[in-house]
Order: structure tokens, then sequence, then C-alpha cells
């Protein structure tokens, strides 16, 4: 299926399963299941170690597993990166070349220019430079407004507030429940409170590679050992 055909449906769900993911003898991830709508925000929280990247890599395509089925709109998709507007991925690594000027990254990824700088009038003064003259925070945060604002139909974010000034987390969050009206939005990252204050559905990998879907996080959280 070609998601880019015009008779083809919006991209509106987006969903992952029977994936199992071993390295040897030690098992990451099995019996997984995750559901992203439109209009929603997913969270995904999970101690290190427990498989949260590999598994939103695994969704984007770009990781190998033993077994893996990803739909969009009930359909399975092999490679969902290589799917115009479908998805965009923000890594836990910077993914930005160093020498492109930062306006240039926007318009590669077709980015709204005007909606990032409505919540970040500081990203203004970042356009003409290089991404390598920025400092750490000011490319994460770039990094993470390129994703949230691109036409992508869904975003997956590893650990979108890391490295980010606590004020620009909260303006962070209201971009997200902006842009969530749009498309729809997975996210894991160690802040879990700030996880939990944005996500309609809350996911927890637990020991054993599975997600369990939260409908009291805070005592689950305790009972699956993520919190103590």
């Amino acid at each position: 299926m070609d998601l880019s055909d015009e008779r083809s449906p919006v991209a509106a769900r987006l969903e992952a399963d029977s994936i199992w993911l071993e390295y040897g003898q030690h098992r990451v991830l099995q019996n997984i299941y995750v559901r992203v709508d439109a209009g929603q925000v997913v969270g995904l929280l999970g101690r290190n170690g427990y498989g949260k990247s590999s598994l939103l890599e695994i969704i984007y395509g770009t990781r190998p597993a033993q077994n893996r089925s990803v739909r969009i709109n009930g359909r399975y998709v092999d490679k969902l990166y290589q799917r115009p507007n479908t998805i965009a991925f923000l890594p836990q690594k910077s993914f930005i070349p160093g020498t492109l000027l930062v306006k240039d990254v926007f318009a590669l990824y077709g980015s709204a220019v005007a909606q990032a700088t409505a919540f970040f009038p500081e990203l203004t003064s970042t356009f003409p430079q290089r991404f390598d003259r920025l400092s750490g925070g000011q490319q994460r945060l770039v990094e993470t407004v390129l994703i949230l604002t691109s036409p992508a139909h869904f975003a997956l974010l590893d650990e979108p507030f890391s490295n980010v000034m606590p004020l620009h987390v909260e303006t962070l969050k209201g971009l997200i429940n902006t842009v969530k009206q749009q498309k729809g939005i997975l996210l894991t990252d160690h802040y879990y409170r700030d996880v939990l204050d944005i996500s309609d559905t809350v996911y927890v990998l637990t020991s054993g590679g599975r997600t369990v879907r939260l409908t009291e996080p805070e005592q689950q959280l305790k009972d699956v050992g993520y919190l103590r």
C-alpha cells in the first residue's frame, strides 16, 4: 500500500504488536501492543534497558526484530520511515548534520516555522546559524520542535524533555497539546510525571518485555517496580 496515494485514507491509527526482540539469550521485547490514534498522545514508560528506544526504532522501521507487525489504519507496513509524511522520529541522539543551517533543516522537513516560533520566539535567532554552533539544549529544542511541527501524521519522541530547560519543557507540553489535534504522538521520557501529565493513554514496559496499559498509573507503576 502506498500511504501517499491520494486515494488512501488519512493515516489515523498506528498499531504495533507481535514484536519480538532478543539478543542471544537475552529477550528484550515480547507480547507488545501499542496503539496511537490521531488526536492522541500516548506515553511509554519503562526502566533503563527495558527496550523503549528499541521499540520506537522497530516501529519506525530502522531496527530489525525477530518478529514485528506495524500497521497503519489496519494495513501492514514494512518500513514506515519510507512512507512520505506518515511518521517523524526524534531519536535520543542528535540526527541533524552539524553543517546545515537551522532554517534549511526546517525547509527540508516541511516543518511549520510560524507555529514553531509562535511557541518559541527565541528560535528565530537560530535559523541563520549552523546547527553545530548551537548549545546542546538549543539543539535538542530545535530537533524536538522540528519533528512536532512537521507534516507527518505521527510523531515518535524519544526523550523530548532531555537536556531542555524546565521552562521550555512546559512550553513543549503546550506545543504537543496543540499539534496532537492533527497527529498522533508516541513519546517516552525519564521525566515520568511530565509523560503522565501530557498523555491520554500510558503504557509501561515490564521486565519481561511486555506492555501494560495503565488505568491507575501511580499505583500500577509501583506494582511493576517502575516506582519505588
